[in-house]
């Protein structure tokens, strides 16, 4: 094994190797602390008594986020199904998700050391860092999923918020802009209140005076109930199109990997390395388990080693 297939095989997260796994939790605590030190850096009193400690601390996880992601890049032309040149297949994975939010962690620290100012907004960017748990989550992805298989049906959603937001904000200005001309003065102005009745927030600095705009909030408010529910229904639906895709996928991979005996229906760490990467509950990966059981037992097939049952007459 090279050098470079090794350095995949320990930061290609849930391979199941017991060194990947110890560098996996190195990480995941680093960006865990990480996110705390960027969270007490914002409270005076904490910050000015450790800004040494801080300001190392900082020095310190960047050289490591780095050299990671230096290190992935190198190594990312081990991945399975690479094709071409290195060059190509290395272009190919800084392009990826991961790999974006990688440079965006580590790119705030560059800006702030080259051109020597002070950017103290830049340091707030850093909890960008907790981006980085998607890599070793399977929530995560699985969100990430769900949010570009339905960016239409969310698109849809928001552009109904967008219309309904200016018919709203009109119609408040028309029936209130003469009573509270601070508030209602203008359609623009108005839209503080419409956003905040559309979505049921309700902050209530700014509240129809006038019968008129009372019935016309009124209205407004039965309606924005079922519209702020449109994105929340979306994603529901989309999580749990996504979970039972997931246990379809799951089902085949267990029924395929019994069948041509790479993985023994008894092998539980291999079996528990699958349940982990799909993300699933024990509770349901029992469920697929005992199914794959007794689709095998049903078909004559030996859950144990794979191979084909003796049958009763002797054949």
């Amino acid at each position: 094994m090279t050098i470079r297939r090794r350095c995949y095989d320990l930061l290609e997260p849930r391979r199941g190797e017991r060194a990947g796994r110890i560098v996996d939790a190195f990480l995941i605590c680093l960006i865990l602390v990480n996110v705390l030190a960027v969270i007490l850096e914002t409270v005076p009193t904490i910050y000015h008594h450790h800004e040494a400690s801080f300001a190392a601390f900082e020095a310190v996880s960047i050289a490591i986020f780095t050299a990671e992601y230096a290190l992935r890049l190198w190594s990312s032309v081990e991945a399975p199904g690479t094709e071409g040149p290195p060059w190509r297949a290395r272009l190919r994975w800084m392009r990826t998700p991961g790999a974006l939010i990688d440079l965006l962690v580590i790119a705030p620290f560059y800006l702030l050391f080259f051109l020597g100012a002070d950017l103290r907004a830049l340091r707030v960017v850093r909890l960008l860092r907790i981006f980085k748990l998607s890599r070793y989550s399977p929530a995560f992805t699985m969100i990430v999923h769900v949010l570009r298989r339905e960016a239409g049906a969310f698109l849809v959603s928001f552009a109904i918020l967008f219309v309904l937001l200016v018919l709203t904000a009109t119609g408040a200005y028309l029936v209130e802009r003469e009573a509270q001309p601070e508030a209602f003065g203008s359609i623009p102005a108005a839209m503080w209140w419409a956003i905040a009745t559309l979505t049921t927030v309700g902050y209530g600095d700014v509240t129809p005076v006038t019968v008129a705009g009372k019935v016309f909030g009124g209205f407004v408010t039965a309606i924005g109930i079922g519209i702020a529910a449109l994105p929340a229904g979306i994603l529901a639906g989309g999580i749990t199109a996504e979970m039972a895709a997931r246990r379809a996928a799951m089902r085949r991979d267990y029924l395929t990997a019994l069948l041509d005996g790479r993985v023994m229906l008894d092998d539980a760490p291999a079996l528990e390395r699958r349940r982990k990467e799909y993300g699933l509950s024990t509770e349901d990966a029992a469920e697929v388990h005992a199914e794959a059981a007794s689709r095998l037992a049903g078909s004559g097939t030996c859950p144990h080693c794979g191979g084909a049952l003796p049958r009763e007459d002797g054949a």
